[in-house]
């Protein structure tokens, strides 16, 4: 069953930016994943909390492949750089079958 990461994220400088969106696709790639969404300029439909710099949404074909992706060593590396400049609130849900 297919399975999607869903990410928003804070942005507090761009300094690993470059970087990081530079090698992410790779990486995700590499675990068969892809990205559905990936971007800034969120629109509020409803709620009150703090809308994200940015949000992304990568399918996986199943859990195993998102969960191996995450805790990859490449990932890692990039998690790591992610968070010398950002905040991310991410979640793991499966797909309706």
């Amino acid at each position: 069953m297919p399975a999607y990461v869903i990410g928003q994220m804070q942005i507090h400088n761009r300094d690993w930016m470059e970087e990081y969106f530079g090698q992410i696709p790779e990486v995700v790639s590499r675990h068969a994943g892809r990205f559905m969404v990936r971007g800034g300029d969120p629109e509020r439909l409803e709620g009150e909390s703090d809308l994200p710099d940015a949000a992304f949404i990568i399918a996986f074909p199943d859990r195993e492949h998102a969960q191996a992706f995450w805790r990859s060593d490449d990932f890692q590396r990039l998690a790591r750089l992610r968070r010398s400049g950002s905040s991310l609130n991410a979640i793991l849900v499966d797909a309706l079958e």
